[in-house]
């Protein structure tokens, strides 16, 4: 415990609270149970750290990490009785997916300890409502994604701009700050902007690695899947990459990875749930993710930069960017005249010189385009698209 205790203590020292990522915001963290997911490399340890420093007193707190070697040889269920008879009413468990056994033991925590408030965070594979443990009633649930330009503008380049809604967006609603360009920035963002780690060096490198581990461990961790397989997940991430976008042809892919079609739309939702790609649907059946994937996506453009080997296609780029920003307050179908739907809406996404002739019989259509700084009628600038949170 005391080792642990010095690991928090080194923890809250190293945590920066001059910038917070819009998920912070939208927790509502007097629940008993909170589970906060993502894909590796998006600031859920930093965020879980910097409410810790700001509102907890710290006497009545604790913050792990499941890889801790501490849990070799230790329960979580026992820190947790050892914890609250010493007095400590919330309990931070980072990376609970390298704990064996974690639904079942948060269960037990739940269910003995009403009066401790315990917050955990895990890969964006991590179900929660897989095995016979069920946390659903339980834990409230939290997704969080990477940086949007509002925020990497703020953390980069401390340019501080507000969120705007769609209608905000589409209404010509947006403000521009005093002798703001915002398409310099909105090119280096889409090389390096949607990860907060790109302000150390060698995000290039560190990327790369995020993506072999998640892969190589987190995927096959939860699915239970053999290091072929992984292989097999990796070659295909490798075709999608190539692609501009990639729309599937499943007897294709099955025969490319020597693997059955069945296996592939199971390894696509692996590497969805990873947060390495991104299925465009349409509206069959009225529920987001029960369509037909039309589409597929790598899940942000940083990843187009680095997977593709620094020459990916532009129109894909800016497809992935609105997809990806969209996505969080949206659901974004495919348009069967057009690239995205959104609400009845309807979004052409091309360059500076993308012409109506696409949408000119279409109600409630926009072109939304790259290379221009501000908008005119139904023309809507690309870049705006990532102020939304």
């Amino acid at each position: 415990m005391d080792k642990l205790q010095q690991h928090f203590n080194v923890s809250l020292q190293e945590t920066r609270s001059s910038f917070h990522r819009y998920m912070y915001r939208r927790i509502n963290w007097n629940n008993r149970m909170i589970g906060l997911t993502g894909p590796r490399g998006v600031g859920k340890t930093t965020l879980i750290l910097q409410y810790i420093k700001e509102n907890l007193p710290r006497e009545q707190s604790l913050y792990v990490t499941a890889e801790d070697f501490y849990f070799a040889s230790n329960k979580l269920v026992d820190l947790a009785d050892k914890f609250e008879k010493m007095g400590g009413k919330y309990l931070f468990i980072d990376e609970i997916h390298k704990y064996k056994d974690w639904s079942r033991e948060l269960k037990l925590i739940y269910d003995y300890h009403p009066k401790l408030q315990v917050v955990f965070t895990g890969s964006s594979v991590l179900d929660i409502n897989k095995g016979a443990s069920d946390l659903s009633r339980r834990a409230v649930m939290y997704q969080m994604q990477g940086l949007s330009f509002r925020e990497y503008l703020e953390l980069f380049h401390g340019i501080v701009m507000p969120r705007y809604t769609l209608s905000d967006i589409l209404s010509h609603q947006v403000q521009l700050p005093d002798d703001f360009r915002p398409l310099p920035y909105f090119a280096d963002y889409l090389k390096r902007g949607y990860y907060p780690f790109a302000l150390d060096d060698d995000y290039a490198i560190r990327l790369q690695q995020i993506v072999n581990q998640t892969i190589e461990s987190d995927i096959p961790q939860y699915a239970e899947i053999n290091i072929a397989t992984a292989r097999k997940l990796k070659r295909l991430l490798a075709i999608i990459a190539q692609s501009v976008p990639f729309k599937p042809n499943v007897s294709s892919i099955a025969t490319t990875l020597e693997a059955s079609r069945n296996s592939v739309a199971d390894y696509c939702l692996y590497l969805e749930e990873a947060g390495m790609i991104t299925q465009l649907r349409d509206a069959t059946g009225g529920i987001r993710g029960l369509g037909k994937v039309d589409k597929i996506y790598l899940d942000n453009p940083n990843l187009i930069d680095v997977l593709g080997q620094h020459h990916g296609d532009t129109g894909n780029t800016r497809e992935t960017f609105f997809f990806n920003q969209m996505r969080v307050n949206h659901d974004v179908i495919v348009s069967p005249v057009s690239d995205f739907q959104i609400d009845g809406m309807t979004f052409e996404v091309g360059g500076k010189n993308k012409k109506q002739k696409q949408i000119h019989n279409v109600e409630k259509a926009y072109i939304v385009k790259d290379g221009i700084e501000t908008g005119y009628m139904n023309v809507i600038p690309l870049w705006q698209f990532g102020l939304e949170y």
